[in-house]
């Protein structure tokens, strides 16, 4: 005989699984964000991870030969800001509606939180809960009810 609480239990861990699958699946989608921006006249190009790291770094014209170092080097700080500013946008639409509150998207990018660390292994539960999962009823297995 089974509890009028067994379905509401199984429901409940199914639905755990559910947004624990979909933490990991969101980490994935993060990890493959990319922020790419270019400078006016296309002086340099400047892409980064999700996480603002710059992993490319282009000049698509000549125009940077001459161009003034200072020049130069504000084009790059500029253009590296947008790519950042770029990659966090696109985290941000995948993430907005699926982080907890108090979590933020900045956070997540600076390797602070960890999103298979939002939902642990196993959802917390009273022992006798965690007993009735993984031994059933009391009376089924042959204590009488209590």
């Amino acid at each position: 005989m089974s509890s009028p609480y067994d379905q509401e239990i199984e429901d409940l861990l199914a639905l755990y699984r559910k947004q624990r699958e979909e933490a990991v699946e969101t980490r994935r989608r993060i990890n493959e964000v990319t922020g790419t921006a270019t400078a006016p006249r296309q002086t340099v190009k400047a892409t980064v991870n999700a996480q603002g790291e710059l992993t490319a770094i282009e000049f698509p014209t000549g125009a940077y030969h001459r161009m003034a170092p200072k020049e130069l080097s504000e084009a790059l700080m500029t253009t590296i800001r947008q790519a950042r500013a770029n990659a966090l946008e696109a985290v941000a639409e995948l993430t907005s509606l699926n982080l907890p509150a108090g979590v933020k998207v900045t956070d997540l990018l600076e390797g602070k939180v960890d999103a298979t660390a939002l939902l642990p292994q196993e959802p917390g539960a009273p022992d006798e809960v965690r007993e009735y999962i993984e031994k059933g009823r009391p009376e089924m297995r042959g204590g009488g009810a209590r």
